[in-house]
């Protein structure tokens, strides 16, 4: 099998491509890492977290493809979601965007399937990211059960940048946690 593995950033994706690299997940015979976060706010956030994606995946000698930061349409994607919790329909709206192109890349690329980290984030439910990822792609999609163990020491090994929310400007965090007020937020590019 040819996988794509959709990743939301370093920490989350760190074991994940670990064990695709060292071989340890049965039956894929190849893989890229694909990077399509246009979910990801403001632009300068994204920029960082792809920064850390592109230096560990050639720290480990791993393909990788970058999809076009478009906030824009992912915003299109989620309108009238805005309001949503997290883990709610905005979430699963997000999924979809990013899964719909991931299964456009695999197609245009030679790859026939695709895996995410996008439920490893303690701010994402892995059964949502799975229903999402089977809505999308059926088949071809493959949920795996990453080796948690091995993505924290990779972690606590690690200088990796960390982020304090999932990525949109829905998702940001105030202070005490509070999600910030989406009203009053512009997008910068």
């Amino acid at each position: 099998m040819k996988l794509v593995l959709m990743s939301c950033c370093a920490p989350c994706s760190a074991g994940a491509i670990k064990e695709l690299a060292d071989g340890r997940i049965p039956g894929v015979d190849d893989f890229i890492v694909l990077f399509f976060n246009p979910n990801i706010f403001p632009a300068a956030e994204y920029d960082k977290r792809l920064a850390e994606q592109i230096r560990y995946c050639e720290k480990l000698g791993v393909k990788y493809a970058i999809g076009e930061y478009d906030h824009a349409a992912w915003r299109d994607a989620v309108r009238g979601m805005e309001d949503a919790p997290e883990r709610g329909a905005r979430c699963s709206a997000c999924f979809k965007f990013r899964f719909e192109y991931a299964r456009q890349w695999a197609a245009e690329h030679g790859y026939d399937a695709v895996s995410s980290v996008f439920g490893v984030s303690r701010h994402k439910d892995q059964h949502q990211v799975d229903r999402a990822g089977y809505d999308v792609l059926s088949d071809e999609y493959i949920p795996i059960k990453w080796d948690e163990q091995l993505r924290c020491e990779i972690n606590r090994a690690s200088d990796f940048y960390r982020q304090k929310y999932c990525g949109c400007e829905f998702s940001m965090r105030r202070d005490a946690d509070k999600v910030q007020n989406p009203a009053k937020i512009i997008p910068v590019r």
